[in-house]
Parts: C-alpha cells; sequence; structure tokens
C-alpha cells in the first residue's frame, strides 16, 4: 500500500503536513486555519475525513494556530507531550489529548508514527517519522537547531522527507535581522540553514529515497531558486520540491523501492489561494 504525502503549507506563518495511505491519514501540525486545511486538501482531491489524529511537534504559533478549530471539528485525536499542551494556552477536550512519548511507536490504523527529541527553542520539541504497514517510512524534520545524532539515524531510513532549509548563512548575517535574532537562527535550538540541509542529504540520503520536501524556508533570509538550485546540483535521483509559504504542494504518492509518481497529474490545474485569509 502506497503513502501519499503533501505540504498544506510550510513557513513562519504556518506549517502544515499530511501524510497518509489509502484509509486513513494523519496531519502533522497545524499552523494555519482549519477553514484553510480545508480548502487546500480539497484542492488536491484529499478527504479531511480520512484524517484520524494530529500530530504537534512543539507550541509555536506557526505549528498550532488552527489546532484547537480542526480537532473540535473533526473531533480528532491530538497527540502531544504534556509538556508542549501546557505551553500551548490552547483548550481541548481532555479525552482528545493523548501524550506521547520518543520510545513507543503510536498506532493509527495501518500507520505507526514516532517521535523523536530535536534541538529547537521550545519547551519539549519532537520530531516524527510516519510509516504504512508495508514499510514505507516518512519523515517530517523542520524546526531543528542542528543535524543531530537522532535527526541522521532517522532520515537514512526515509524513502521521503520533509526537511527544513530554513535560511542562507549569507542572506541571514547580511539582512535586517537584530543580531540577537540571528544568533537564535544559527546557535544550535533555531532552524537549519541551506547548508546543513544540504549537507544532511548528501551524506546520509539513503538510495530509496524518492522525494524530498524542503521546508520552513524563511521570507526574508532565503530563496526558493537558490535552494533549489543548491539541491538539485547534487545530480541525484531524488525529486527535490520546495514546499511554499503560500500554498500547498501536489500530491506525491510514495512506493516501497520504487521511484514515487507525481499525483498531481490526477487532478485538473486549479487557481489557489496566495494569502492565507
Amino acid at each position: 500500500m502506497p503513502v501519499f504525502i503533501a505540504s498544506l503549507n510550510s513557513g513562519s506563518n504556518g506549517n502544515c503536513y499530511y501524510v497518509g495511505n489509502e484509509n486513513e491519514a494523519v496531519l502533522v501540525d497545524v499552523g494555519i486555519s482549519c477553514r484553510e486545511v480545508e480548502k487546500r486538501m480539497q484542492r488536491l482531491g484529499l478527504d479531511m475525513h480520512k484524517i484520524r489524529a494530529i500530530f504537534i511537534s512543539h507550541e509555536h504559533t506557526d505549528h498550532i494556530s488552527g489546532l484547537s478549530v480542526t480537532a473540535h471539528k473533526y473531533k480528532l485525536p491530538v497527540y502531544i507531550t504534556g509538556q508542549t499542551f501546557r505551553n500551548t494556552n490552547i483548550t481541548l477536550r481532555e479525552d482528545q489529548v493523548i501524550t506521547f512519548n520518543a520510545i513507543l511507536p503510536v498506532a493509527v490504523g495501518n500507520l505507526s508514527i514516532k517521535a523523536f527529541q530535536k534541538h529547537h527553542d521550545a519547551s519539549d520539541p519532537h520530531s516524527f517519522v510516519v510509516s504504512s504497514s508495508t514499510g514505507i517510512s516518512v519523515g517530517v524534520f523542520t524546526d531543528i537547531g542542528n543535524p543531530c545524532r537522532e535527526l541522521i539515524y532517522h532520515f537514512k531510513q526515509c524513502h521521503a522527507a520533509f526537511l527544513e532549509s530554513n535560511y542562507d548563512e549569507e542572506m541571514l548575517m547580511n539582512g535586517k535581522y537584530p543580531y540577537f535574532l540571528k544568533n537564535r537562527i544559527r546557535g544550535g535550538l533555531g532552524h537549519l540553514s541551506n547548508a546543513q540541509a544540504f549537507q544532511l542529504f548528501t551524506e546520509h540520503r539513503p538510495t530509496f529515497m524518492s522525494h524530498l520536501l524542503l521546508a520552513h524556508l524563511s521570507k526574508d533570509n532565503n530563496c526558493p531558486k537558490l535552494v533549489e538550485d543548491l539541491f538539485c546540483s547534487h545530480g541525484s535521483d531524488t525529486h527535490i520540491v520546495i514546499a511554499s509559504r503560500f500554498q500547498e504542494t501536489p500530491v506525491f504518492e510514495i512506493k516501497e523501492n520504487t521511484k514515487s509518481i507525481n499525483r498531481q497529474s490526477f487532478y485538473p490545474q486549479q487557481q489557489v489561494q496566495l494569502s492565507l485569509f
């Protein structure tokens, strides 16, 4: 059974990632409104009622702003650590909140979701790997201060991944941000640079990785063309996709030991809304 993936939005204005099979799916983070989640999934031909759970990586607003409404409307369980939930300042029914840890995978239908801790300036941040019953694994690796041993290990297992490529070092250092913020971004608990993400990709990409969706690009300290050119220069047969901060990506079908199929051809091209509101 294949796995289908899409970025519904990726950036400091909101993050939301879809991973599922033919029968069920999960969202990792809901940093855009429920209305936008619905609209973007409809444009992609994805069914909201196939979503079985939401997994939250950390409490920053761009990862949770649409969580409460989406979870309430569709009566979805929210997997979140207790420490993260206490720092969200959002309201959920007690029976909707399910805590997880980084030891035991969570089963959602035929999907298995494994969490591991990451380096980021949040209370209890985690990354996720979503695996199918047929052994296909998809990583969601954003908001990462540095490429730690855990990240490298899990990246090597992935048939596809959402990987942060947040900033270009030169653009950040020559940009308008105050010095303390520049240090926060690049200081080991902030975000991955293009160079760090590229090094992870070139040194640890498994041969069976068919798609890499580069995510959480900075509006002020990065350029999509710069990222695309850097990663495409490697010459690998992994399909490189830049996840937009304004709209959804196509849906990609991931198959074990084969190259992925872009499902965009299955849907007519439609105009997309370039604003969150």
